[in-house]
Order: C-alpha cells, then structure tokens, then sequence
C-alpha cells in the first residue's frame, strides 16, 4: 500500500484502504470484461469519478496499476473524468452545482466516506430546503473498456 500522506486532506490509512477497494473493485470488474471478450488487454479504461467522493485520483490510478498487475490485466491507457455535482431541490425544483473546492477539508471528507452527509451541511440556495437530489457527481463508474 502507498504510504504517504495526502497533501489536501485525510490522513493515509483511511485514504488508502478506501482507494485500494475501488481499485481492487475496478479491476474485477474490467477482469470479467477482457475474459468474457476474449481479450489479452485493456487499450483504454475511461473512470468517472463523482466529485463528491473526492477520490484521490493518484492513490487510486497507483492501486489500479497494482491491483491489475496482480490480477494479469495489462491496461495500456487509463483516464480519469470527474464529474462535478449537480443538486436539484425537490421542494422548488432549482438546480445549482457545488463546488468542492470551496468545501472545508473536514466537511470533504466527511462527504468522502458517506455522501449522503450532503444534506446536512448544504441547502437549496433558492428557497432554504435540505431536501434535495444529488443528479450527478456522486460515485464512480467504468465508463468505457476497449478490450483487445
């Protein structure tokens, strides 16, 4: 496992352990994909990361490389896309983007681990509710696998 600190936020173990389980996750997933395609390779793997995760993104592309050389998958190009967040309020109906730079570091990584936490810290600016639906920029998903 990498041990270093984050620079921005959190200490390592947390970071690290919960980046190496995407990874390991990831890379079952896109195992199952090159296999069921008759593949050898990855070209090109394409991850979406929900901005509201604050995924570490070196700690988990170091994770994927290690976690795909255990499990014989050569992944030629890896991406990475973040996906800024977009909250729409039930009660008004107004949509508004969050910036998770502007975010304190504690209130981050408290939404790092339970994004739903989001309700409790932010409002609808229109019209005050806490009742809202994050419609992206939550989670992580595999967005494209080139097997060949």
């Amino acid at each position: 496992m990498l041990l270093t600190r984050r620079r921005d936020r959190g200490s390592w173990w947390s970071e690290t352990v919960h980046e190496w389980a995407l990874a390991e996750a990831i890379v079952k997933y896109v195992g199952e994909i090159v296999r069921s395609r008759g593949g050898s390779r990855v070209k090109s793997l394409v991850v979406k990361l929900g901005a509201l995760q604050s995924i570490d993104r070196e700690v988990l592309e170091f994770a994927l490389r290690e976690a795909s050389k255990i499990e014989n998958i050569d992944i030629e190009e890896l991406r990475f896309e973040v996906e800024q967040p977009l909250l729409r309020c039930r009660r008004c109906g107004y949509e508004w983007k969050l910036d998770m730079d502007s975010v304190p570091q504690d209130l981050a990584e408290a939404i790092h681990f339970v994004p739903e936490v989001v309700h409790s810290f932010f409002k609808c600016p229109r019209c005050g509710s806490r009742d809202f639906a994050v419609v992206r920029g939550r989670g992580l998903s595999v967005e494209r696998v080139e097997v060949v």
